[in-house]
């Protein structure tokens, strides 16, 4: 009974975790963009219907967090395919209004552009894709309306034979975006490159605010810091106006089958992949840390193949294993 209305305490002051997923609805037969290829002419306005119907699942299943596809406006910045470069301006009012729908149903919105946003790369063509890319997805927020939470996830890219000289180009290219692009955009860490620490020292020459992700910890943490400390560190680099966001999931166990030209493989999992669902008790011990040290409010996105479906079963795990937090996490 103490813990219990000492967690309704921490809920006053921190308010309910919104918990999230990225892009791919399984529960219900709904698309999250346009991802016909160029020769069919997909456009925006067809993503944004999409997602307004993607909105209303959400919001039937209390799901207050959804990251956007990054092709949500399919080949806005190919340089090859001009034909798409105005699908913004042409969306302007339903842009408008998938932006007050999001906000009416008390959905944030985040971001992960593709790939290929590189701003370590020392090919000046290649970061200057990367910059138009983050423009774009600012315009998008910009035109829905969104605030500050609508952040734009990046990695720093690739090391390119030289760790260090790669997190120098990324300073360098972050101080080349425009003001509005650097409010929102924060930082993840690898699980193979550049490391939690590398994020943090970005982060004391830019600002950029660091998403902490929990399997990324485990697979590259070569200075050995606790999820606790790393997760006090995180949200303490997010401004005090801007909500924090961390990614949470769990490894893939599982022997898979896999075809080639007709012959059965057998896939063994590695440590740095998802899983289809999460490990319940892994993510209550981090919603217990977040309680037992008085954390800032945060949203936690969870990575799991299975998508919405992995959300709503942690959801009534948390409350079958601790009752004590459904409250916190809805």
């Amino acid at each position: 009974m103490a813990l219990a209305r000492e967690l309704d305490g921490w809920q006053g002051r921190v308010g309910m975790i919104r918990l999230g997923f990225p892009v791919k609805v399984l529960g219900a037969p709904l698309r999250s963009h346009d991802s016909r290829r160029w020769q069919n002419e997909p456009h925006l306005s067809v993503s944004l219907a999409y997602l307004r119907d993607l909105f209303a699942y959400l919001d039937r299943q209390d799901i207050r967090f959804y990251r956007l596809a990054g092709q949500l406006a399919p080949y806005v910045t190919h340089p090859d395919l001009p034909a798409f470069h105005r699908q913004i301006d042409e969306c302007a009012t339903e842009l408008a209004a998938t932006g007050d729908l999001a906000r009416q149903s008390g959905i944030r919105l985040t971001m992960h552009p593709a790939h290929y946003v590189q701003l370590s790369s020392p090919d000046e063509a290649q970061t200057a894709r990367a910059r138009a890319e983050l423009m774009v997805a600012d315009r998008l927020f910009e035109s829905m309306g969104l605030g500050e939470d609508s952040v734009l996830v990046v990695h720093v890219g690739g090391v390119y034979g030289n760790l260090a000289a790669g997190r120098e180009r990324f300073v360098a290219q972050v101080d080349r975006l425009p003001r509005s692009v650097r409010r929102r955009l924060v930082l993840e860490h690898d699980d193979r490159r550049y490391a939690f620490e590398d994020a943090l020292w970005i982060h004391r020459r830019t600002g950029v605010p660091i998403v902490l992700d929990t399997l990324h910890l485990r697979c590259l943490n070569p200075t050995g810091r606790s999820l606790r400390d790393a997760l006090t560190t995180a949200l303490a680099t997010w401004p005090p106006g801007q909500r924090p966001k961390i990614h949470f999931s769990s490894p893939r166990t599982s022997l898979r089958i896999v075809h080639r030209a007709g012959v059965e493989h057998l896939q063994m999992p590695l440590p740095n992949q998802h899983s289809d669902f999460l490990d319940p008790f892994t993510c209550i011990d981090l919603l217990r840390i977040a309680h037992a040290d008085g954390l800032r409010p945060f949203d936690i996105m969870l990575e799991a193949k299975a998508k919405d479906l992995a959300l709503l079963r942690l959801r009534s795990q948390i409350a079958q294993f601790a009752p004590e937090l459904e409250g916190v996490v809805g």
